[in-house]
C-alpha cells in the first residue's frame, strides 16, 4: 500500500469539498478504483498530490490541497473524476476506513442534491419564501432548534467526522449573527458552542456500543475539550455582569439551559461541571440570579432518592456558590458529604486564586485536596504539586511542603528529589535514593555531579549500598555491574584521600563473599585483589 500522510487539516479540508464537486456513482468509482489497488504512484509537490491511477489508460490527477477547485486530470472528466477521488481515498487511509468515509459522504451528496432540487421554485407556484435563519431577538432555544435543523441527520461513521462536525459548525453557523448587536452575537457564539457540547455528547452516547466506539468516543473527547477551551475564551472575552444586565432573559433561559445539561451527573465527555461553574463564577453581581439558582439546587438536593454521580455533581454546584459568597467553610462541608471526590474538580478554585496571588486561599485548597490527590490521575496529580511547589515561593517557609512531598513518596518522588537538589539539601536527597534502593546507575550524571561537587562523602553510602546488591543478585552481569559500581566507589576514596579506607573496605568485601568464584575473578580483574 502506497504511503503519504497528509495534515489532518489539509485532511479535514478535503473532507468538505469532495461532497460539493462529486456525484455519489463517480464517488464510489473512485473508492473502487482505489480498493483495487490502482494508484500505483502518489507524492506531494507543493501544495498538490501527484498520483498516478491505472484504469483503462495511465491518468494523471492532481488533488489541490488549499484549492480543490484547481484539482486536474489528464482524463475527459476534470476535476470530479473517479481518480481524484481514487486520490482522495488513498490519502484518507492513514486516518480511518475508506468504506466507511464513502457512505458518509453519499449522504452528504444526497441531502445536497435533494436540498437544491427542493429550494429550486417551479415556475407556476408563488415565489419561495426566505430561508430559514436564526433571528436576533428570538430565544436561545430557537437559535438551537435552527442549528439542529442545519445538522440535522449529521453521524458519526468514521473515526474523524466528528471533527469535521466541529469545524463545520464553526465555519457555518457565527456568520448568520455577523450584524446582530455585540451582545445577543457574542451570546450566539456561547450558543454555537454549547451546541456543539451538547451534540458531542450525544455522539458519544451513539456510539458506546459500536465496534468503532473507542476511536469515536476518544474523539468525542478530544473535541469536548476543544469546545470546552472556546467557550472559555468566549467567556473571558466578554463582560458577562453587563451582558447579563443587558440581555437579562436571554441569558437567565441561557443559565436555565446549561443547569439543565451540568446537573444530570450523567456520562459524559464533556466536564460540564466546569463549564457551569466557570460562568457562574464570572457572574459575581448577579445577585438575584444567584438566589434563584441556589433555591433550584437546595430543591434537587431534598429529593431523597437519587444516584451518588448526580448528588456529587449537586453537592459540588451548590458548595460552589457558597465559594462565591466567601463562605469557604460551608463549602467544604458539603465536599465532605461528596461518594467520590475528584481532585481536578477543584482545580478551577485553585487556578483561580493562583492567578489573583491570593496564595493563602491557594494553600487553603491544596491542603483540602491532599486526602484526595493520592487516588487522582497521573496528570492531577502534576497539577497539584506544581502548584504547590509555585506557592510555597511566596510562603516564609516550605517545611510544610517538604513534608507534603515526604507524605505522597513514592509518588512524589521525582518531584522531591528535584526540589532537593534545587534547595541543596544533598543529605536529604541521598538519603532518599537509598531508601528507595535507587542504584547511581539510575540516576542522571548531572545530579552525581553536584553531589560529588559538594561533598563527595556523601555519595559513598549510595555506591556501597548498590554494589552490595548487585552481587547478591549471583550472576556474571550483576558482578560485571558490581565492578563498574566499584570502580566509581574507588575513585571518590581517593578524590577524599581516604585510599587506606578503600583497600580495607575491598578486602572486607572480598573476604565476605569468598564462596562466588565468578565474583572473585571479576575483583582480580580490576586488580583489587591477588
Amino acid at each position: 500500500m502506497l504511503k503519504l500522510q497528509i495534515p489532518k487539516n489539509r485532511m479535514n479540508y478535503l473532507i468538505k469539498q469532495i461532497p460539493l464537486h462529486f456525484e455519489a456513482a463517480r464517488l464510489e468509482q473512485g473508492w473502487e478504483a482505489f480498493h483495487k489497488g490502482r494508484v500505483t504512484e502518489i507524492d506531494l509537490k507543493g501544495l498538490s498530490v501527484v498520483a498516478t491511477v491505472a484504469d483503462q489508460a495511465i491518468q494523471t490527477a492532481e488533488l489541490n490541497l488549499e484549492n480543490y477547485t484547481e484539482s486536474t486530470c489528464t482524463c475527459e472528466l476534470g476535476s470530479n473524476c473517479p481518480h481524484l477521488g481514487a486520490v482522495f481515498f488513498s490519502l484518507f487511509a492513514p486516518y480511518g476506513r475508506p468504506e466507511l468515509l464513502l457512505q458518509q459522504l453519499k449522504q452528504q451528496i444526497h441531502t445536497r442534491r435533494k436540498t437544491t432540487r427542493s429550494a429550486v421554485p417551479m415556475p407556476e407556484r408563488k415565489p419561495a419564501p426566505a430561508a430559514n435563519v436564526p433571528q436576533e431577538n428570538a430565544m436561545p432555544v430557537d437559535w438551537h432548534r435552527f442549528f439542529e435543523g442545519k445538522f440535522h441527520g449529521f453521524s458519526i461513521s468514521h473515526q474523524h467526522s466528528i471533527e469535521t462536525f466541529y469545524d463545520s459548525a464553526l465555519e457555518s453557523l457565527p456568520p448568520f449573527a455577523a450584524n446582530w448587536k455585540q451582545d445577543l452575537r457574542e451570546l450566539y457564539q456561547f450558543h454555537i458552542v454549547l451546541f456543539m457540547m451538547r451534540k458531542i455528547e450525544q455522539f458519544y452516547q451513539e456510539t458506546k456500543s459500536s465496534y468503532l466506539s473507542y476511536y469515536h468516543e476518544n474523539g468525542c473527547r478530544i473535541t469536548a475539550k476543544h469546545c470546552e477551551d472556546k467557550l472559555v475564551e468566549y467567556v473571558e472575552r466578554m463582560d458577562l455582569n453587563r451582558a447579563y444586565s443587558a440581555e437579562t432573559k436571554h441569558w437567565h433561559a441561557t443559565m436555565r439551559m446549561l443547569g439543565e445539561s451540568a446537573l444530570q451527573g450523567k456520562d459524559s465527555p464533556i466536564d460540564w461541571l466546569f463549564v457551569y461553574r466557570f460562568v457562574w463564577w464570572k457572574l459575581t453581581k448577579q445577585v438575584q440570579a444567584q438566589q434563584e439558582e441556589v433555591s433550584r439546587l437546595e430543591t434537587l438536593l431534598a429529593k431523597k432518592e437519587m444516584l451518588a454521580k448526580k448528588r456529587d455533581v449537586l453537592l459540588a454546584a451548590r458548595a460552589h456558590f457558597h465559594i462565591m459568597q466567601g463562605e469557604t467553610d460551608r463549602a467544604f462541608e458539603r465536599l465532605e458529604q461528596l461518594t467520590h471526590p475528584h481532585a481536578k474538580e477543584f482545580f478551577l478554585y485553585v487556578n483561580a486564586y493562583y492567578h489573583e496571588g491570593q496564595w493563602e486561599q491557594v494553600l487553603v485548597w491544596l491542603r483540602w485536596l491532599f486526602n484526595s490527590i493520592a487516588a487522582a490521575g497521573q496528570d492531577d496529580f502534576r497539577t497539584f504539586c506544581q502548584y504547590w511547589l509555585d506557592t510555597t515561593k511566596h510562603l516564609a517557609s516550605d517545611s510544610e511542603w517538604v513534608g507534603v512531598m515526604e507524605a505522597l513518596l513514592p509518588r512524589s518522588y521525582y518531584y522531591y528529589t528535584a526540589y532537593l537538589l534545587q534547595t541543596n539539601r544533598y543529605r536529604q536527597w541521598v538519603d532518599l535514593q537509598l531508601a528507595n534502593r535507587i542504584s547511581p546507575l539510575n540516576l542522571y550524571g548531572l545530579e552525581l555531579k553536584a553531589i560529588e561537587d559538594h561533598d563527595p562523602a556523601l555519595l559513598l553510602p549510595l555506591y556501597h549500598q548498590a554494589a552490595e546488591r548487585a552481587v547478591l543478585e549471583k550472576n556474571r552481569a550483576s558482578y560485571k555491574t558490581a565492578v563498574r559500581l566499584l570502580k566509581r566507589l574507588h575513585s571518590l576514596y581517593k578524590s577524599i584521600g581516604q585510599d587506606d579506607r578503600w583497600e580495607h573496605y575491598i578486602y572486607r568485601l572480598a573476604d565476605k563473599f569468598s564462596r562466588l568464584r565468578a565474583f572473585q575473578e571479576e575483583l582480580k580483574k580490576g586488580k583489587w585483589i591477588r
